[in-house]
């Protein structure tokens, strides 16, 4: 069956919701996919506290999804706080396309990867939709897990932007033992998509936690 991680993806400061999906996802999941947004490099800024997380006391696998404009000053504390996968976006650590802001690619990728190493954890890379897969070429022996954003980063419940279907295909030609996630839009139709183009894990929130059931939403992707 396909991996399917539910997505937390809640307001800033909303502990009550991070809470009650947390609860939710322990009935059925054994994973869970912590979108943290900065506000900055996203349009909004959602929940992402890991002295908060600690707290949680939850047995749910921790990955998260640092939708921030410098990730690598977020990664030690994420990891500290159990994450076990950490997954940054290739657009926050390479030049700025108007070359405002020098970024040394080669040394923030070093240590992002180095930090998740130290943790045993494993370091992500991702990429969002307008980024061509060329860019990050140079880097594809550094990771063995990529994510694909068929959404723009920030809130739940955005629309699945069919375009990036070829961007998939693309991916999973270059590295045939890759694993890819697809994260953004995930339902039934565009799971089913996203798998017959090469993914192999799909993140999904909205679908998940705003079914009637989140279970039962949960399986039926599971099924595609």
């Amino acid at each position: 069956m396909t991996e399917i991680i539910p997505s937390l993806n809640c307001h800033f400061g909303d502990n009550e919701c991070v809470a009650d999906k947390i609860r939710e996802a322990e009935k059925f999941a054994n994973k869970i996919h912590l979108d943290v947004a900065d506000g900055v490099f996203t349009f909004n800024k959602s929940w992402g506290d890991p002295k908060l997380w600690q707290k949680t006391k939850t047995k749910l696998e921790l990955e998260v999804h640092l939708m921030v404009e410098k990730p690598e000053k977020e990664v030690e504390n994420w990891l500290k706080a159990g994450a076990q996968k950490i997954i940054f976006h290739w657009e926050t650590v390479r030049d700025d396309p108007a070359h405002v802001v020098h970024r040394d690619i080669e040394k923030l990728i070093k240590f992002i990867v180095e930090e998740c190493e130290k943790h045993k954890a494993e370091a992500v890379i991702a990429v969002n939709p307008e980024t061509q897969i060329e860019e990050i070429k140079p880097y594809f022996d550094k990771f063995s897990q990529f994510q694909i954003l068929t959404v723009y980063p920030g809130t739940a419940g955005q629309k699945f932007l069919p375009l990036i279907l070829e961007k998939i295909k693309l991916l999973r030609r270059e590295l045939p033992a890759a694993r890819i996630s697809v994260d953004g839009g995930i339902n039934l139709e565009t799971g089913k998509l996203a798998k017959n183009a090469g993914a192999d894990i799909l993140i999904s929130a909205a679908y998940i936690f705003e079914s009637p059931n989140p279970k039962v939403a949960y399986g039926e992707l599971q099924r595609i």
